[in-house]
């Protein structure tokens, strides 16, 4: 569920332009998840949500700018087009099947990402295991593999 919920966070603060936490909380609400502003505070904190001042001279969350995770993004979506072979997921149990030699590359791109939800990543030649914080982590993450790939 957090992982859920912290993916509608991101989706709404780069999709409208949300000023308080409060305005966040009701968006959630309207899309169906039920939280607290200490939770929603938290996850401000661990997705690095700042604010930003608008040219209309107000407030709004956005994903920060300085964040080094867009970089290793791009790298990994790059890596996934260019490497990936296969993914499956079992329970909170990613496995993703590389071209040889790319594997090490990839879990390390995933690494690089600091996903509050990935536990951490396993690489050999041309397979890599990560461990996911639980199902819905590994689902979620297979999926968004399976739109980048498409």
């Amino acid at each position: 569920m957090k992982t859920q919920r912290q993916a509608k966070i991101l989706e709404i603060v780069t999709t409208r332009d949300v000023e308080t936490q409060e305005q966040l909380l009701q968006e959630l609400h309207d899309a169906g998840f039920c939280s607290t502003q200490a939770t929603i505070s938290r996850d401000i904190k661990e997705l690095r949500i700042v604010k930003e001042l608008t040219s209309f001279g107000t407030y709004r969350y956005t994903t920060s700018a300085k964040e080094v995770s867009g970089t290793f993004s791009s790298r990994l979506n790059t890596i996934f087009r260019e490497c990936v072979t296969g993914f499956d997921y079992a329970q909170n149990i990613v496995v993703i099947h590389t071209l040889p030699g790319l594997a090490s590359a990839a879990g390390s791109a995933v690494d690089a990402m600091s996903m509050s939800f990935v536990l951490g990543t396993l690489a050999g030649d041309d397979t890599v295991m990560i461990v996911m914080r639980d199902t819905n982590a590994a689902a979620a993450f297979c999926s968004e593999i399976k739109n980048l790939l498409s």
